[in-house]
């Protein structure tokens, strides 16, 4: 299927625009430490079994390559509207049944990793979108705006719980439960007719002008978001107001494809008023530019046919440096996460207070996933492209460092940590994407990736666990909570330390990669 210039422009952006909205609530799982606690209460939930929620939701990803298998032979919307129906089956159950007295724990775990499941389809869909509609050059940058928007999942939750229930206090677990279950469907439902495969636009001023544009509206809404977080417990016109000027900054990346077909619009009148002037043009300058085409679709083509795929990639060392650096940063970080709400009780901080926290680091993660694609799309201006797996391993030592710096009892400390591992969390995250392509290629993306991610059930078992049995041990006979510094001290030493090591490991694959370039 072909479609004009102004037709396949204004397609690709809206792709980009339809991914970007599935990504905001595509996190639905970065709300669990807002309700955990009370969660806890209701189902007199232990503090492991609380961890291992978190790791069901995470456990979904065991079986992420399903929808990698899928996606090669359904088209992308499908992909993404299965990953909704599996959300709203997990999340819509427990919403409906959470109060029935013989709804059990086993229940509540096996609903959570279904929903958990869904979230690979969407971001399977998401993935491929961006890069089949974005040629080699630009589709980092497309894949890097698009997931940076997950990093936001838990602010938008948060507002719109605050939003919607506004009088309700109560019952904040059903609340989340809810929108958790119907938000992502309903977002999938609008997006459907733009979630495909087009072919993509080559010209360079439109996509520049684009992604400029894209930039401008991401920023923006970044700042909004931490501006929000900071005024959170203010009262009055800010507080009822903040909601709307946060959704109408979601929903204005629209503006740009329908500024790109308003702009060859004007530009195939003006076209056409000249057409007699465009009958001179040299032969020879013609045949050059699309013999230009010609090589950058070969340059493609040649990429989609490069890389390993599946259990191949199992066999090489690489995988492994690879596998291990991001069980021991990013996967730690979203454990940290998970983590929050019993952080932030342990610390005797209300259980208000942790909506903020949360909120927090989805801003920070926000401008985490963003930061490393910014830099990206201005380096490869100036024809310079930064590795990734480099990238990776300097972002890791701050990491390290905010994981000391909480063994500090102080709430400064607390709030400055949460805020670096939730950047440098959603950046490493964000950069995964990149990294996997550039150390196995395009071909079996889709594939390759969800066998990565498996690293993160992996390690919210392992590392969540731990965390819990040391919290457990802190705690006062019979009681399942525990008070005070000591319940996490050892925890973040250690975490710190396996930070440190990721950072080591990470360095090692960029030296080993970098022989090769």
């Amino acid at each position: 299927m072909s479609f004009s210039s102004s037709s396949s422009s204004s397609l690709q952006w809206l792709s980009l625009v339809a991914t970007i909205w599935l990504q905001i609530f595509n996190g639905p799982n970065t709300d669990f430490p807002v309700y955990s606690s009370e969660l806890k209460d209701l189902k007199s939930i232990s503090q492991v079994g609380i961890n291992f929620l978190a790791f069901a939701s995470d456990a979904g990803k065991l079986f992420g390559w399903f929808s990698g298998l899928a996606a090669i032979y359904l088209p992308p919307w499908s992909v993404a509207a299965t990953g909704a129906a599996l959300g709203l089956l997990g999340y819509g159950l427990q919403f409906l049944l959470l109060d029935h007295p013989k709804f059990s724990y086993a229940h509540i775990f096996a609903l959570t990793a279904v929903a958990g499941n869904g979230i690979c389809w969407i971001n399977t869909a998401c993935y491929l979108v961006c890069i089949k509609n974005f040629a080699a050059d630009s589709r980092r940058v497309a894949v890097g705006l698009s997931t940076s928007y997950v990093g936001l999942s838990a602010k938008v939750f948060t507002v719109m719980t605050g939003a919607i229930f506004y009088r309700k206090s109560h019952h904040k677990a059903k609340h989340y439960l809810l929108l958790n279950s119907i938000a992502p469907v309903l977002v999938s439902l609008i997006v459907a007719p733009f979630m495909r495969f087009i072919l993509p636009c080559k010209s360079v001023s439109n996509l520049s002008l684009g992604f400029i544009a894209m930039f401008t509206i991401t920023l923006a809404t970044g700042i909004s978001a931490i501006i929000g977080t900071i005024g959170s417990t203010s009262q009055g016109f800010f507080a009822r107001e903040y909601p709307l000027s946060l959704g109408i900054l979601l929903a204005s990346p629209l503006v740009v494809p329908v500024a790109m077909k308003f702009k060859h619009a004007m530009e195939e009148t003006l076209r056409n008023e000249k057409e007699n002037r465009i009958h001179d043009l040299d032969d020879a300058e013609t045949g050059e530019i699309i013999e230009d085409l010609q090589v950058k679709e070969e340059d493609d083509d040649k990429e989609e046919s490069e890389g390993v795929g599946g259990v191949q990639i199992l066999r090489k060392v690489d995988f492994w440096l690879y596998f291990s650096s991001y069980l021991f940063s990013a996967t730690l970080g979203l454990v940290f996460l998970n983590n929050l709400g019993q952080i932030a009780e342990s610390r005797g901080l209300p259980r208000e207070e942790t909506s903020t926290l949360v909120s927090l680091s989805s801003s920070f993660g926000f401008f985490g996933r963003l930061f490393p694609f910014l830099i990206d799309y201005y380096s490869s201006k100036r024809r310079y492209v930064i590795s990734r797996p480099a990238s990776m391993a300097t972002l890791m030592a701050p990491m390290a460092v905010a994981f000391f710096v909480l063994a500090n009892p102080t709430r400064l400390s607390l709030y400055m940590s949460t805020a670096v591992i939730g950047a440098f969390t959603g950046a490493i995250t964000s950069i995964a994407v990149s990294a996997t392509t550039e150390l196995f290629g395009t071909k079996h993306f889709s594939i390759n990736h969800n066998i990565v991610v498996a690293n993160i059930p992996l390690g919210s078992f392992v590392f969540g666990y731990l965390a819990a049995l040391l919290y457990q041990r802190g705690s006062e006979e019979g009681s399942r909570s525990c008070r005070g510094a000591a319940c996490y001290g050892k925890t973040f030493l250690i975490w710190g330390t396996t930070c440190s090591l990721g950072s080591l490991l990470c360095t090692i694959l960029y030296v080993r990669t970098r022989k090769v370039r």
